[in-house]
């Protein structure tokens, strides 16, 4: 099924680091908001990588990554994709970033899974020469046992670019 992005990118002029996703996942589109599936570990990581409650509303996360100088969007602006499978992706259409990095202070961009990591590189990194920092994914389908302490080392490295 052919999927359009419709998510506007999180960011301002103060912003960092960012975060690039795959593509939203069906829930993620169905809430019309970033890692919107419940069982998404993102803004829960997040949480605990900041030590700071980030509430459930869009404005509250949105006001946690301004104020964090976090930009969040995604790599790819259209694609065939089968539920909210990374691994069915074909036919990728990707974002193009230029309004984000020219109008903000991005110091590093990290990818949220093996997928986002790899279309980064092929799509988006031949443009911008930045290189991306993977992390791992925050995705209900990412379960391994000892996920919750792999995600927080992990994704405690936005802390090196953000404080």
């Amino acid at each position: 099924m052919k999927v359009f992005h419709t998510l506007e990118p999180i960011y301002d002029k103060s912003s960092k680091v960012l975060i690039l996703g795959s593509m939203p996942s069906v829930k993620s589109r169905e809430v019309g908001f970033y890692y919107g599936h419940p069982r998404n570990r993102f803004w829960s990581t997040l949480s605990k990588v900041y030590n700071e409650e980030i509430k459930d509303t869009k404005e509250d996360k949105i006001s946690f990554l301004l104020k964090r100088n976090i930009a969040l969007f995604d790599v790819l602006k259209s694609c065939e994709i089968t539920s909210s499978s990374d691994a069915t992706i074909k036919n990728p259409v990707p974002n193009d970033l230029s309004d984000i990095l020219k109008n903000s202070n991005i110091k590093a961009i990290f990818t949220t899974g093996s997928k986002a990591y790899t279309l980064y590189q092929k799509y988006i990194y031949p443009k911008t020469k930045i290189k991306a920092i993977p992390l791992p994914s925050t995705s209900p389908a990412n379960s391994r046992k000892d996920i919750e302490e792999i995600l927080i080392n992990a994704y405690s490295q936005i802390k090196d670019y953000t404080d």
